[in-house]
């Protein structure tokens, strides 16, 4: 692990000021800010715009420092938390930083929802650095984003696809701007492997399992939207339901953990309804209710596979959640899902794209983690938006789906574990880092350089203007 950093007293720290989906609710973008916000404490202050759609709390002013206090064991953190309705105003910005000071912004998710900051770019830059962490998912390098990417400081990426892209866009424009790896980490006190007979996880599983644990478990935990790829997981399982012997094949539960039906996803009830029937019907296990994460580390502890086919992703925390809780993972070859799987190159190294490999979707490198059974995209389509006018879609199949399903069924439950503990083991080193203490002190490391190296500065830079000296020409106002 990367240099510890001391405990500072309050008056002596930087403050940062943070702008995303407020910290004490349940998106991936928020446990991810708040373990760096806790993990960090003890060096940085804190000052968050938290935002929501119609924010029940805003206008209101929260000091969190006592919660944090708690879970990091000091008795002198600052953070302090102003909610807000989507992510704030520039009048609301301008008011928080005249109000708390702070000697940075940081911006983490997409750079859509915050233009009106990056318009501010020569306002704000000629005192306080911003950054953003990109949590991009694919090619092709968004070109459309680089007036929002030029007004940073400091661009971090969650994946090393994403640090890539991000290099992409400000080719020729890297000039005073760091670029850094900054992947998700998370708690493996939470998400951890627990004994067959610990007390919790028995009395989990007969609620989930009335009839006894299946033979065979797997797992889904996301949300339901189209690029998740939710049917075709359903129409993989279907199809290993029928490779087996009936008896063998009403032994196996599929639980997902997600909406039946969303606006931007799909009815599961009616595929559920066209793809098992009677026949398997009680094969799937719909889990719609809020649980802690306790109750979701239950689940992983009580599956033999996570799966999860996306078409893009940023990272995939579910595929962190389980590499720490020791789950075996079946996941498309896209995005962040890369780094997890640990693909290795020519070298014996751990894959980091390249101009020359930029990702590794089509199976350049085929040798991976044993706790990863990846399933390789087998067409590529660009999809679009207002917001986001081009971006790959990385589409696998189900039947390879299928195949990797019934890969990991034939192994023994003592195989099974042993890659998922081995997951579990390289997701804590040094290497991949995907704890939050790893995540914590790749982010000390990061703004203290920042902070060593950064001066103000103007957005437009002085350039020779020669070449238009003397060429102004007299002509009427209309033609």
């Amino acid at each position: 692990m990367k240099q510890k950093f001391k405990h500072l007293p309050k008056d002596q720290r930087k403050k940062i000021l943070l702008i995303c989906d407020d910290i004490r609710v349940h998106s991936g973008v928020a446990t991810v800010a708040k373990e760096i916000v806790i993990h960090t404490s003890h060096h940085f202050n804190w000052v968050q715009m938290g935002g929501a759609i119609k924010h029940p709390d805003k206008g209101k002013v929260f000091d969190l420092s006592p919660e944090v206090d708690k879970q990091i064991n000091i008795k002198d953190s600052y953070v302090r938390l102003y909610p807000q309705d989507g992510y704030g105003t520039p009048d609301i910005l301008r008011e928080i930083i005249k109000m708390e000071k702070p000697d940075a912004i940081m911006l983490f998710t997409d750079p859509r929802y915050f233009t009106w900051v990056f318009n501010m770019e020569q306002e704000i830059r000629k005192s306080i650095p911003i950054t953003y962490l990109n949590i991009w998912d694919d090619y092709p390098a968004p070109m459309y984003n680089r007036p929002y990417y030029e007004a940073c400081d400091l661009l971090m990426g969650i994946s090393k696809q994403t640090v890539n892209i991000n290099k992409l866009v400000l080719k020729g424009r890297e000039k005073n701007r760091l670029f850094k790896y900054l992947p998700h980490g998370l708690n493996p006190e939470i998400y951890s492997p627990l004994d067959k007979k610990d007390k919790g996880l028995i009395e989990f599983q007969k609620s989930i399992f009335p009839k006894g644990k299946p033979k065979f478990t797997l797992f889904f935990n996301s949300r339901n939207i189209r690029r998740k790829q939710i049917p075709d997981s359903l129409l993989a399982y279907r199809a290993f339901l029928d490779s087996l012997p009936l008896e063998e094949a009403l032994q196996c539960k599929f639980i997902l953990h997600t909406e039946l039906l969303t606006e931007a996803g799909t009815d599961l009830s009616v595929v559920h309804e066209y793809l098992f029937g009677e026949k398997y019907n009680d094969c799937v296990v719909f889990s719609t209710a809020k649980l802690t994460t306790q109750q979701l580390n239950y689940l992983y502890n009580s599956a033999d596979a996570q799966i999860l086919l996306t078409s893009n992703e940023g990272w995939g925390l579910s595929i962190t959640e389980a590499l720490l809780s020791g789950t075996p993972v079946i996941a498309n070859v896209t995005g962040g899902m890369q780094d997890q799987m640990r693909f290795v190159d020519e070298n014996g190294q751990w894959f980091t794209p390249s101009a020359d490999v930029p990702s590794n979707h089509r199976g350049t490198y085929k040798e991976h983690g044993e706790w990863a059974f990846p399933v390789y995209p087998t067409s590529r389509s660009v999809q679009g938006s207002p917001q986001t006018p081009y971006i790959y879609d990385d589409r696998c199949t189900w039947e390879d789906a299928f195949e990797r399903i019934k890969e990991l069924y034939s192994l023994s439950d003592e195989e099974r574990k042993s890659r998922g503990l081995k997951g579990r083991e390289w997701a804590m080193s040094d290497e991949a880092g995907f704890t939050v203490k790893h995540q914590a002190q790749s982010f000390l490391s990061i703004f203290t350089e920042l902070f060593d190296t950064w001066e103000p500065r103007e957005k437009y830079e002085v350039v020779n203007s020669n070449e238009y000296k003397g060429k102004f020409l007299n002509h009427k106002i209309i033609y």
